[in-house]
């Protein structure tokens, strides 16, 4: 029997999927997270979650104590321009923290790719492999390329390109080969990877039971979906301009879609073929890997997506240090005659697919020029459950605090110079309910009062109708608040 086993990453894709297969297994789990609210509210019963941060050393002791086996998912995508730099410290302070508690396995997810012009995504997953493997603690890395689930962020691309794309323009790199491998059989090594025996650190490529391109797994999911679609090759589609393409038409803002691109310009394919000796895995093929998360999307099962992770929100600002001027706040109410449960329905479902209640048109331009900067955009949606959870991203917005029919607090990811929230709070209030929206900025700098000063005007403009939308929203149709019997 295994002890305990500490896993990193568990607000992420497939660390999110991870934790939920090894509390199905009954394991000892603990759960390391940079911001503990976040899941707090989805662990198990058995499952511990403690508060850390790999940046910070000194936050790692106690995630360590007892602990035999240590998964290592943390990865900087979304980060800025010193990605591999963090990622360096974090796997550094994690392997030694490791060793310092007497470990003994660590099991780290990288990346597929071979070659000295590997590009800097790829190469920052193989030095993050050699970094834990220094700390003398036996490392077990496994070596994946795309992952194909619902929700994953290939999928999500492939998804959205020929949904929405009866003609697709296509650069070279969609007919680049690579071993896509199904994000349960990805699940499956991980799981496995606890038990299989390893004298020594040991490296595993790991892919599905095909070899085939981008423009394969577009051709074969239009095939499963019955849409007839036209793909053109080009030659000059550069990696930023591919990049900023894949922003305007799916969920993936320029900086993921750049990374991804100079990765996926390089083959990943296996091959060394020793994990299919010694691990109890058979990875099914494209045809089947496709096919499953089409029936996830389809039953709005995602059990997560890309974007949940903390990294995916982009270029994360260092405030410390920052100097905010006063704090702007503003904040509206409206009485509506239905219970709280009944007056917070529409605050609960929105974003994505439901919009914002006003001026939609604006909210969409916000992220376009957000994602034209670099940022966010709004392509995220939201999760197709209806329950929010902490954490969760809701287009350009995250989930920092909620409380089911009471409050929802939301931090802006787009880019500000200044950081900012929006908070929705219902009440009952003289038999029926009261819901207060308040905005809040804390400006930097001069830019940051300009900014506030400048978009005043239309920010009440959209702010004034959102509030009234949703009390509408709430009061129509909707059962009246209970009154006292006389």
């Amino acid at each position: 029997m295994i002890g305990l086993v500490l896993l990193t990453g568990a607000t992420g894709y497939v660390g999110g999927r991870l934790r939920r297969r090894l509390e199905e297994q009954g394991r000892p789990l603990r759960c390391l997270a940079r911001r503990r609210a976040v899941l707090d509210s989805q662990v198990g019963a058995t499952t511990e979650v403690v508060e850390g941060d790999a940046l910070e050393p000194e936050t790692l002791r106690a995630a360590f104590e007892g602990v035999e086996t240590a998964y290592y998912l943390i990865h900087s995508m979304g980060s800025g321009r010193d990605f591999e730099e963090q990622d360096r410290i974090a796997a550094g302070n994690f392997g030694e923290a490791a060793r310092r508690a007497g470990v003994r396995r660590i099991v780290y997810l990288g990346g597929l790719g071979r070659g000295d012009d590997l590009s800097p995504h790829l190469r920052s997953r193989h030095e993050v492999g050699n970094v834990l493997r220094k700390s003398g603690v036996t490392v077990l890395e496994l070596r994946a390329s795309i992952v194909l689930g619902s929700g994953s962020l290939s999928f999500e691309m492939i998804r959205a390109l020929v949904e929405r794309l009866p003609v697709m323009i296509t650069p070279r790199w969609v007919e680049v080969q690579a071993q896509p491998i199904a994000v349960d059989d990805l699940l499956a090594y991980l799981v496995a990877a606890l038990e299989v025996p390893l004298e020594e650190s040991r490296v595993f490529e790991i892919g599905g039971a095909d070899r085939v391109s981008y423009g394969d797994l577009m051709r074969e999911y239009a095939r499963q979906r019955g849409l007839r679609r036209v793909m053109i090759r080009v030659p000059f589609l550069t990696p930023n301009l591919s990049s900023l393409w894949l922003g305007l038409v799916t969920p993936l803002y320029a900086r993921v879609g750049r990374k991804l691109i100079e990765s996926i310009k390089h083959p990943t394919v296996v091959q060394d073929p020793s994990a299919i000796e010694v691990f109890p895995v058979r990875p099914r093929g494209m045809r089947e890997a496709i096919a499953a998360a089409i029936r996830n999307e389809e039953r709005e099962i995602a059990e997560s997506r890309w974007y949940d992770a903390f990294s995916s929100k982009g270029e994360s600002r260092d405030w410390s240090g920052v100097r905010f001027g006063n704090r702007f706040v503003e904040s509206r109410t409206r009485h509506v005659a239905v219970d709280p449960d009944e007056a917070f329905a529409p605050i609960s479902r929105i974003g994505g697919e439901t919009g914002w209640y006003a001026y939609n048109w604006l909210w969409r331009l916000r992220g376009f020029l957000d994602l034209l900067s670099g940022g966010v955009g709004i392509r995220r949606g939201r999760p197709s459950t209806q329950q929010i959870r902490i954490g969760d991203a809701l287009d350009f917005w995250r989930v920092e605090r909620y409380e089911p029919g009471r409050l929802l607090r939301l931090s802006a990811e787009v880019k500000l110079p200044g950081r900012a929230w929006l908070e929705f709070e219902v009440r009952p209030h003289d038999g029926g309910s009261a819901i207060r929206q308040t905005a809040l900025f804390d400006p930097v700098g001069l830019s940051g009062l300009a900014y506030w000063y400048l978009l005043h005007p239309l920010h009440r403009l959209v702010f004034s109708a959102m509030i009234d939308s949703i009390a509408r929203e709430a009061a129509a149709g909707r059962r009246p608040a209970r009154t006292a019997s006389p």
